[in-house]
């Protein structure tokens, strides 16, 4: 059966590899992107967020089966809070009554493993609480120093993966019978990471921070198939999950800690 299926970040990366494979099964597919895309648009701003959610829509007849939101970027710059975390909640959110149309609507979004790393608690708490102008605001202080500014991509990753676990079980998401996912890629094989694998000093560093024994730095596909499968009328229950694809970092970084804020002794 034919889907119709909206994924930013189109032009590059994940997205690019999502929207080819998507394509390839036979299904509709709208790229949404700055350039190089069906609908060209700043998923920075608010009216980029709206008037790409709008295009999207009219495009799709008004029905879309799944959104794949993937469009980020990795700078240390206030921006990067923008596109990251209001980018995906807005533009995914400003899809929702094209999503209720469908019979099997799923949405999907890109987190990271870094959303396990050091962050600003401050800056993630001030984008959950959907408070864009405060975000940015701390955001533009931790990126006056080159050590507080390594931490805002963190900050965006941590507040999505927040924010899909927070309103999948809402009314909107659960309520409207849509299965809100996301992702947690390791270190891909993409131009954004293209910096970080460029010398061997980076790379050590890139390897104690982001180790995946498992086949080492991934292709885009090997995330691009699972958010194919987040967005397929096959998944029917999974909600508020950050599925982490990452070649074994979170098992390696985490270990077998994480139940342990259950556990009763006896």
């Amino acid at each position: 059966m034919t889907r119709t299926y909206v994924v930013t970040g189109s032009a590059s990366g994940i997205g690019a590899a999502t929207a080819r494979l998507l394509r390839e099964r036979g299904n509709v597919v709208l790229g949404v992107d700055l350039h190089d895309a069906d609908i060209e648009a700043d998923l920075s701003t608010p009216g980029g967020r709206a008037a790409a959610a709008a295009e999207a829509t009219e495009h799709a007849g008004g029905t879309v089966d799944a959104v794949i939101s993937c469009a980020g970027i990795a700078l240390p710059i206030a921006k990067t809070v923008s596109v990251n975390f209001f980018g995906m909640t807005g533009f995914v959110t400003n899809m929702l009554p094209a999503l209720r149309k469908s019979s099997a609507p799923r949405a999907v979004l890109v987190s990271s493993m870094a959303s396990l790393h050091p962050n600003s608690a401050e800056l993630v708490e001030a984008a959950l609480s959907g408070d864009e102008a405060k975000a940015l605001a701390i955001a533009e202080g931790l990126a006056a120093d080159e050590v507080t500014g390594n931490l805002i991509y963190a900050s965006t990753k941590r507040a999505i993966s927040r924010w899909v676990r927070r309103v999948s079980v809402s009314e909107d998401w659960a309520g409207s019978g849509i299965p809100l996912n996301a992702v947690g890629p390791g270190i891909v094989l993409t131009p954004m990471t293209a910096d970080l694998r460029s010398d061997p000093a980076s790379v050590e560093m890139v390897n104690q921070m982001v180790p995946m024994p498992l086949h080492y730095h991934q292709p885009p596909e090997s995330i691009a198939y699972l958010l194919i499968w987040l967005a397929s009328e096959e998944n029917t229950h999974m909600a508020g999950q950050t599925i982490y694809c990452d070649g074994g970092s979170d098992a390696v970084l985490r270990g077998d800690d994480i139940w342990s804020k259950y556990e009763l002794a006896f």
